[in-house]
């Protein structure tokens, strides 16, 4: 057996391991997120500069730009945020992961699963758009996955209940 060699899993007779397909989340989920981050700063601004205008001077209220600042910035992070979430599905569990500075991966076995659940809220129904919430034995283990197609979130939903069920008969 060869030693270092890429795409083994390291034990003889073992075949190597496949990377998974990773699935990212749709724009509209981005598009959301960046029109909220909208809605609410810019008035933030507009209302701090009338505001410093008229109590303290106009030279004070240049300190309204800030909010326009982080809006800057936080359209930027949103998506780079936004590119960070991708799922996979494997033969035994779904892989979650997300995260530019803090990376978190969630590995949800299908016989661990209890309920999966699609959720979809006024502005995610205007945007298309559903979110998917795993509820396990462990609390620490729940996962979502925000922003999917309504309907791959079904589809989701029941091939994870399918899995679920199947795995967990043998409990």
């Amino acid at each position: 057996m060869e030693t270092g060699a890429t795409g083994t899993s390291g034990i003889a007779g073992t075949p190597p391991e496949t990377e998974p397909a990773w699935t990212g989340l749709p724009p509209g989920l981005l598009k959301l997120r960046r029109l909220l981050l909208v809605l609410w700063l810019v008035p933030l601004a507009a209302a701090v500069g009338a505001l410093l205008w008229i109590l303290a001077g106009p030279a004070w209220a240049a300190f309204a730009l800030l909010p326009l600042a982080v809006l800057l910035w936080g359209w930027a992070m949103l998506g780079r945020n936004w590119r960070s979430w991708r799922y996979a599905e494997r033969a035994d569990d779904l892989l979650i992961t997300r995260g530019i500075l803090w990376h978190q991966e969630t590995i949800v076995p299908y016989g661990r699963m209890q309920l999966v659940e699609v959720t979809s809220g006024p502005l995610e129904r205007k945007f298309g758009l559903a979110s998917l919430q795993l509820h396990t034995a462990a609390a620490a283990t729940d996962a979502t996955i925000p922003g999917l197609v309504p309907a791959e979130a079904e589809r989701l939903r029941d091939r994870l209940t399918e899995l679920g069920e199947a795995r967990s008969a043998g409990l």
